[in-house]
């Protein structure tokens, strides 16, 4: 039985520009009402053309995040109308010593990563883009700092055959929601921002915008 969303916004359902499962599970979790309507862009070339051009890690997350929101936006107006209340686009960037960790494509990559990343400190740019009736109204930029123990190939291994394909989902193949806590020993950063979405300030602009609880029937 699906119960009916704890918090509404007074226009409807915020739509969220992702096909990621944690972030939806993240508004499920909050009661908040919503709807996934995921969006593909080019986010490799946008990076690779932004970090040639010297653009801020942060500054690029804050495009891409945008980008998703903007292509939703247009998108929906073209399938459904006049475009949807609220539209929220995230985008989450990992770097350590100025590189930029994209998602593994296979276990090796995966590999590499984790064991480039053992025994380090790196920074998790986490970015949110919301639009209101096709207008961007806001944005949050989180970063989070985020020290790996030192890994051993065995533990490495054992990681990634026990994560199989989920282990392709994130930078540095981490959940720390999950079996990724294992690979860590310090977090110094926001538990949801961290997961992917800023909820605390999130349901802050929300409010402004009107987000209260459901009547009760």
């Amino acid at each position: 039985m699906t119960l009916p969303a704890f918090a509404q916004l007074p226009a409807g359902d915020l739509v969220l520009a992702s096909a990621s499962s944690i972030r939806a599970k993240i508004l499920h979790d909050a009661g908040l009402g919503y709807r996934c309507y995921p969006v593909v862009i080019d986010e490799e070339s946008v990076r690779a053309s932004a970090s040639a051009e010297a653009v801020p890690v942060g500054d690029i997350a804050i495009m891409l995040a945008e980008m998703k929101a903007a292509a939703a936006v247009q998108r929906l107006a073209l399938e459904t109308g006049p475009s949807p209340a609220f539209v929220l686009g995230c985008d989450q960037i990992l770097t350590y010593d100025e590189v930029i960790y994209s998602k593994p494509r296979d276990q090796t990559m995966a590999k590499a990563q984790l064991m480039a990343l053992s025994g380090k400190t790196h920074q998790l740019f986490s970015a949110a883009v919301l639009y209101r009736n096709g207008e961007r109204i806001w944005h949050h930029l989180a970063i989070a700092k985020i020290t790996m123990r030192r890994l051993d190939e065995d533990f490495i291994d054992s990681y990634l055959d026990r994560l199989d394909a989920a282990a392709f989902s994130s930078p540095a193949s981490y959940q720390i929601e999950n079996l990724g806590a294992h690979l860590l020993s310090q977090i110094d950063g926001c538990y949801f921002s961290i997961l992917g979405l800023p909820l605390l300030e999130l349901l802050g602009i929300l409010r402004e915008h009107g987000l209260k609880p459901s009547e009760t029937r």
